[in-house]
């Protein structure tokens, strides 16, 4: 074959690109999977380069790598970050299931750019995977791309959202709404109490996700094949936390017990239940966002949404409000990245979960399309929509509902047939009260003042 070069491994000689940097169980893996043609995500393969560093540093410490292979390996890695690495890592997402593929290319890839550094060769198993197994280095490449995808995307988005959220609380404070209960009307609200519980939602999210950090932040690494840590140093795995946290500038630690980090993906599972639970949260937000904004003439046009784009082919004018759609399908996806997460994580059989690379895809996945649609929501939709407050006032002041003021002075009974009257009618509830009740104009003006209802008791 042309333009290739032969290669051997265990299990003999193959073919491989003549200008691959990986080898022969890559070009293997290669062969062996062609199902998606969709590579491992680039935020998990950069962990799994950064996670060989660390492993090249502790070796050295620890006298398991000479210092001249530890520095090439190093240096290798370094060089892989500051390039286009990805062209280097071809395997399919749907591998083995404990990721050895993955983990192999990275070895054979780093081995080679060391050893050319070195001058001499750089094994990508004696030396590059020293002290690791797959079984290892990829579920603690998980964790180490979920923790470092958190703190670096979706934290900092979600945290954005909340900002602006409560920046536009302030600016529509004095605009009052009719509140909606069933899709139905309902007593008034402010306009800032629905952002404000907007933020609430996202905050309470944000204070969950901080807490699964810890158990994300717990590596697996340094349990090597089963857990025992067979082949690894006694201080790799404090070693290895140690040179990470260095690294990555999150603080890293060795697992309390690396039997449960191998033959399970419970952490995995938690997080991306609570990225489940965000994507609910922002399926609501957009969701109300599309129906305030809705019209503008048969819809409820509370609200206008920044028009960003022609929404028809067909409909001159029309303008729709794509990013609130766009998050919508956003947290839809979440929400079945969750589901395969969930049963990827009944995979654990024995000593080994065996659908790794399917819950890294998808873990990082769910974390990316949140931090990219939280950012867009905020500063394409609640940053610059503009409140009707035309709109408002029309439909408070023919909202009946506001005659659940009057409960306390007339009774649910006799609120109940005002509120009916009126709505046959199509009568403000003022008018109707003061027909049906003993009560001024001036009292009524004062009870039902939608301003004074959005106080509740107070």
């Amino acid at each position: 074959m042309s333009n290739t070069r032969i290669e051997r491994d265990s299990m003999g000689e193959l073919h491989v690109p003549e200008q691959a940097l990986y080898g022969a169980q890559t070009q293997r893996a290669v062969d062996n999977f062609p199902i998606s043609h969709q590579r491992m995500p680039a935020q998990f393969i950069r962990a799994l380069i950064l996670a060989k560093a660390a492993a090249a540093k502790a070796n050295v410490e620890l006298k398991q790598l000479s210092e001249s292979q530890g520095k090439a390996i190093v240096d290798a890695a370094q060089g892989l970050l500051e390039g286009d690495f990805m062209q280097h890592f071809p395997v399919d997402i749907f591998q083995t299931g404990s990721g050895t593929s993955s983990n192999m290319n990275a070895n054979e890839v780093i081995a080679t750019l060391a050893s050319r550094l070195l001058g001499e060769p750089v094994n990508p198993n004696d030396h590059v995977n020293c002290g690791q197994s797959s079984n290892d280095i990829i579920p603690t490449t998980i964790h180490v791309s979920a923790a470092l995808g958190l703190h670096e995307q979706l934290l900092p988005a979600l945290v954005h959202l909340v900002q602006v959220i409560e920046r536009k609380a302030v600016e529509v404070h004095p605009f009052i709404k009719t509140g909606r209960t069933h899709l139905m009307d309902a007593m008034p609200v402010r306009m800032s109490q629905v952002l404000e519980g907007w933020a609430q939602q996202l905050k309470a999210n944000i204070g969950h996700l901080q807490d699964l950090l810890p158990s994300l932040q717990s590596l697996a690494q340094g349990g090597t094949a089963v857990g025992t840590g067979i082949n690894a140093h006694p201080q790799f795995a404090a070693g290895f936390s140690r040179q990470l946290s260095s690294l990555t500038q999150v603080q890293f630690t060795p697992g309390k017990n690396l039997f449960a980090l191998i033959g399970s993906q419970d952490t995995a599972v938690a997080v991306s239940g609570q990225l489940k639970a965000i994507a609910v949260t922002l399926m609501k937000i957009a969701n109300d966002l599309r129906w305030m904004n809705s019209g503008p003439l048969a819809g409820l046009g509370e609200i206008e949404l920044e028009g960003l784009q022609p929404g028809s082919s067909i409909m001159p004018g029309k303008v729709n409000p794509v990013i609130p759609e766009a998050t919508a399908m956003v947290a839809a996806q979440v929400i079945g990245n969750d589901m395969t997460i969930t049963v990827a994580g009944q995979s654990g059989n024995f000593e080994l979960n065996v659908m790794l690379p399917i819950i890294a895809q998808n873990l990082l996945s769910s974390i990316e399309l949140l931090a990219n649609s939280s950012r867009l929501l905020a500063d394409k939709a609640i940053a610059s929509f503009k409140v009707n407050e035309p709109k408002l006032k029309e439909a408070l002041s023919r909202n009946p509902i506001l005659v659940t003021a009057l409960n306390p002075i007339i009774g649910y009974q006799k609120a109940a047939e005002i509120a009916k009257t009126a709505y046959k009618q199509g009568r403000p509830v003022i008018d109707v009260a003061l027909e049906h009740t003993d009560l001024s104009r001036s009292q009524l003006e004062i009870l039902l003042d939608p301003e004074k209802l959005t106080a509740g008791g107070v």
